[in-house]
């Protein structure tokens, strides 16, 4: 009897050791999880931001040549680009840093159960190696983007994040710089699993800062005349600019009551020439 209990007992242990070494294999097999889509990171401004667009606008002024404007394209592009200014250039190093993250896999790290993307990128002719970590915990997977620029600094934790693993919703912190590295704007982003309907919105987080509280909300929706808008808040100001705008046309039209001094929308064409609102 005491050999079959030694014999059932060893067995129990082999099976455990077994169980234990076929969960390491797994783990260690396992994906790492996708990365937020870009959309999740960066706002789309490419439709206010065409600088042949802008150069011949300004040409046909300045000669007056015909009485056409563009007031209301460009004012709805002026509020536009005060937001693009603050991503495409002030955070270009992190954005960049997001960006190149695609090319690249996740290498699991059985120590503490995470992922991490190595890589390098290039901003303005310097060389930055960004490390981006994963961690999965329940149902959640939560982001530290860690940056270190050749010949500076290094290891600077430049955002933290956290999105669902089925990639639908999350958010963003990014922090101002390594000079400066206190928490400069957050990022709330919703997506749809068909990936086309979805929204983000950048908000001013400066501690203590005049703006705090000042967003920009980005939305593309199913509407058939206007499937594309921002919202813009201005905090110091205390003024909510509203533009909606069609993706294959282009035409829009932008309401600002504190510009325009009513609470009408006011339109452009295709061809952003200002024109009456239906």
């Amino acid at each position: 009897m005491k050999i079959l209990k030694n014999k059932g007992l060893y067995s129990v242990v082999i099976l455990a050791l077994i169980a234990v070494l076929f969960s390491n294999c797994k783990k260690d097999n396992e994906p790492a999880p996708a990365i937020p889509p870009v959309e999740s990171f960066v706002i789309d401004f490419s439709d206010f931001d065409d600088g042949s667009k802008s150069s011949t606008l300004d040409l046909n002024n300045f000669r007056g040549i015909d009485t056409i404007t563009y007031n209301n394209w460009g004012h709805a592009a002026f509020n536009v680009g005060f937001w693009n200014t603050i991503i495409t250039v002030g955070l270009a190093v992190p954005v960049a840093a997001f960006r190149e993250a695609f090319n690249h896999q996740g290498v699991y790290q059985p120590d503490d159960e995470t992922w991490i993307w190595t890589y390098h990128v290039w901003v303005f002719g310097v060389k930055y190696t960004p490390q981006l970590h994963a961690e999965i915990v329940d149902g959640y997977v939560h982001w530290k983007m860690y940056i270190s620029q050749q010949g500076g600094y290094s290891d600077f934790l430049w955002y933290t994040g956290e999105s669902k693993l089925d990639g639908t919703e999350g958010t963003w912190t990014l922090y101002n710089s390594p000079n400066v590295p206190t928490p400069l704007v957050g990022i709330t982003w919703h997506k749809n699993t068909d990936g086309i309907i979805g929204d983000i919105e950048y908000k001013n987080i400066v501690p203590d800062g005049p703006e705090n509280g000042g967003y920009i909300y980005h939305a593309l929706t199913a509407d058939s005349l206007y499937d594309a808008n921002y919202d813009i808040y201005n905090k110091g100001q205390d003024n909510l600019t509203k533009i909606e705008w069609s993706l294959d046309t282009k035409a829009g039209r932008v309401k600002d009551e504190n510009h325009f001094g009513d609470t009408e929308w006011h339109c452009w064409d295709n061809l952003l020439q200002d024109i009456d609102c239906e």
